[in-house]
């Protein structure tokens, strides 16, 4: 969502409008997007380490539809000179904030409350979000466990003072949420309207300093006195790192015997999903993995080599899951070090998993990432937020010659120009046998690594790529509609209705 046209600095739900209509002239039926929630420069603006597991990101809210609803003036949409190709987030987040508190104002003396009320009385999760974010704001944006006691193990009497204190802050919070929901749900319509179906993305773990952790402590491996973590999520060492990779996210208390926490673990995971899914069709869950067994480290480490395998809630947890919710349209990131349990777990319930082109050449004839060895129940994307682009692949000179040889194989090539590179990776995502082709959109524009959304393990620099308004063309949009016809991967067209006295 960042990273589309507008000339606010950042991607919002006004300028979405016109990518799904690019989407649906291209023949395109899914748009898969990063996760959602609140992010902050203190964690580089990574979606991935959010506030909350529940709440939308204020930054995507949209200027214009605020000016239409006559919580703006016109004079408020100019901005001040942003880059249209990166998010300038020191610019963009007092620019945003200072027009939402500007619309706040308007709203609290003019404006309809009857919608704004519904959603705040309707949406469970919100009184402990915008509490949050209120003492968050009065502590200086300390983590809650560095708040005084009587907040941090959030007594319920302790919060009850801070609710009446911090009011008029905390209906702030709630106004964003409603303002970014209601905006979401009329820009999801009319992707619906125009045939096109939003994936999501959970990440398994949440951030420490969240309101998540904070406002449900008991179901987290914390340690009592100082509330930090007992153990932290992780990978071992492999072949790309030999300390492993630590993340430091809190762990669940799965393996909990005591009743009333998983009971609350679980519900809370329903309250998870169940929020997800009401802004998006189909849903990618993060480190999929994780749910068979997880690399569980000492919270003091400081690498992740010392970590063990725990076991995690597998078959069991999404059966209940289902019998709570209904079917749930996953798709299952199964990347990295990968077990027959998780295969066994991933295939029982239906999901499909996920092919990473870019890790297809590597001389082995039997890698199940080569479109010739796909089980037809996975989705196939030339690369991911994670990886090069296609084109920053070919040019990198420490990707083996013999790798890229095998690619040039693979597309029947026996030179690629540059200029092919992109296309020829797309040649073979569309043309295997993958029930979904996702690609990005750095790779259908055969774009290089300087269009590179995240380079993992790196502090600075990652989330900021934007893709300007003219490379959204109607060549673009046509060679991707004509390739996605000639591989059969346009939907299907719905059978058309009798007339008045026809017969059926």
């Amino acid at each position: 969502m960042s990273s589309l046209p507008s000339p606010h600095g950042i991607g919002d739900l006004e300028h979405a409008f016109e990518f799904i209509d690019f989407l649906a002239a291209a023949g395109q039926t899914y748009w898969q997007v990063l996760p959602l929630g609140p992010t902050s420069p203190i964690f580089g603006s990574s979606p991935y380490m959010s506030f909350s597991a529940f709440a939308g990101n204020p930054l995507f809210i949209a200027p214009e539809l605020l000016y239409r609803d006559g919580l703006l003036d016109s004079d408020d949409l100019a901005a001040p000179g942003f880059s249209e190709y990166f998010v300038e987030f020191d610019k963009v987040i007092p620019w945003k904030e200072r027009l939402l508190a500007k619309a706040w104002q308007r709203f609290r003396t003019a404006g309809n409350r009857s919608g704004f009320e519904q959603f705040r009385d309707s949406t469970e999760w919100l009184a402990d979000h915008t509490l949050f974010m209120a003492l968050k704001r009065k502590f200086n944006q300390k983590p809650w466990y560095q708040w005084p006691e009587e907040v941090c193990t959030a007594n319920r009497k302790s919060l009850l003072v801070a609710e009446a204190e911090l009011a008029e802050s905390i209906e702030y919070y709630q106004f964003e949420q409603y303002l970014f929901f209601s905006q979401w749900h009329r820009m999801r319509q009319y992707a619906a309207e125009k045939g096109v179906r939003i994936i999501g993305d959970l990440p398994v773990y949440v951030g420490l300093d969240s309101v998540d952790v904070w406002a449900n402590q008991n179901i987290f491996e914390l340690r009592k006195k100082s509330r930090l973590p007992a153990s932290v999520a992780g990978v071992p060492p492999d072949y790309f790192s030999s300390t492993g990779q630590l993340w430091g996210n809190p762990l669940y208390r799965w393996n909990t015997r005591k009743g009333v926490v998983k009971d609350q673990l679980y519900d809370w995971w329903t309250r998870r999903f169940a929020t997800v899914f009401s802004l998006v069709d189909v849903l990618r869950i993060d480190h999929f993995r994780g749910f068979e067994s997880y690399w569980s480290v000492p919270g003091n480490d400081r690498t992740a080599e010392h970590g063990t395998w725990k076991k995690g809630p597998g078959l069991v947890f999404f059966r209940e899951m289902e019998k709570r919710l209904g079917h749930l349209p996953v798709i299952a990131e199964d990347l990295g070090m990968i077990t027959p349990e998780v295969e066994k777990l991933r295939d029982n319930l239906g999901y499909p998993g996920m092919k990473i082109l870019q890790f297809a050449f590597d001389g082995n004839p039997a890698n199940p990432y080569l479109p010739c060895n796909y089980d037809p129940n996975c989705v196939v994307f030339t690369g991911t937020h994670d990886n090069d682009t296609v084109l920053g692949w070919y040019l990198d000179p420490d990707v083996p010659e013999e790798s890229k040889q095998q690619f040039r194989k693979a597309a029947n090539r026996q030179d690629c120009p540059l200029q092919a590179v992109h296309r020829d990776f797309i040649y073979l995502a569309m043309s295997s046998t993958a029930v979904l082709s996702i690609l990005p959109m750095q790779d259908i524009l055969g774009f290089g690594n300087d269009c590179r959304m995240n380079m993992p393990s790196t502090p600075s620099g990652n989330w900021v790529w934007r893709c300007a308004p003219r490379y959204f063309s109607d060549e673009i949009s046509t060679w991707l509609l004509d390739q996605t016809r000639f591989f059969n991967r346009l939907p299907e067209p719905e059978p058309s209705k009798p007339s008045a006295g026809e017969k059926k």
